[in-house]
């Protein structure tokens, strides 16, 4: 999945590998290899790309050890998760332990609504890994139209939709234009739930 990325930031960046190379000091062949996912860069050679491709080196860390599947790459999940954003926290509640059974969390999100209840209370944290590809079914926490939704992301035959789980709030249907993205897999909560 790093390769994919590095990959991506680099064509929507309009850099050429070879300009790569010369920018980062390393040989076109080891970038190639890394693009193919022949190789995972070492941190070092992480933050040079960042610094030539002028993007933050963390979203790719969080990355880092993640492999597209051929379902996700076929629904195009590739192009909805950001290498060149972080997240902006509008306000902050405080620090929260993390359970020792979630490893991977890396933020915790306020459920600030009932479009997961049961599931996801209202006033719960669900502690999300970022960056990590979603499966069908997965709660994921995914930015759209501007907001932040914690949902199901649910593959059908021929669309994506992010479902709550709370039949009182209407589906999502992203179309093949869609502007979303995917900022993480809900991985458990603060009451013990793990996904």
């Amino acid at each position: 999945m790093i390769g994919d990325m590095i990959s991506r930031a680099r064509i929507e960046k309009n850099v050429a590998k070879s300009e790569l190379a010369r920018r980062t000091n390393i040989n076109i062949g080891h970038i190639t290899h890394l693009e193919n996912e022949e190789r995972n860069p070492s941190h070092r050679a992480l933050k040079s790309i960042s610094r030539a491709l002028e993007v933050p080196y963390q979203p790719f860390m969080y990355m880092y050890d993640k492999v597209f599947t051929d379902e996700q790459k076929s629904n195009n999940m590739p192009e909805h998760i950001a290498y060149d954003k972080v997240l902006a926290v509008g306000s902050l509640d405080a620090f929260i332990k993390c359970p020792v059974d979630l490893p991977g969390a890396c933020i915790a999100f306020k459920v600030g609504d009932k479009s997961m209840e049961p599931r996801l209370e209202e006033g719960v944290y669900a502690f999300a890994e970022f960056n990590t590809p979603l499966e069908n079914k997965d709660i994921g926490v995914i930015e759209y139209d501007g907001k932040i939704l914690i949902r199901r992301y649910v593959i059908r035959k021929g669309s994506l939709v992010l479902r709550a789980d709370n039949k009182e709030y209407p589906d999502i249907v992203l179309g093949e234009n869609a502007n979303y993205n995917i900022i993480g897999k809900v991985i458990g909560t603060n009451t013990g739930l793990i996904f």
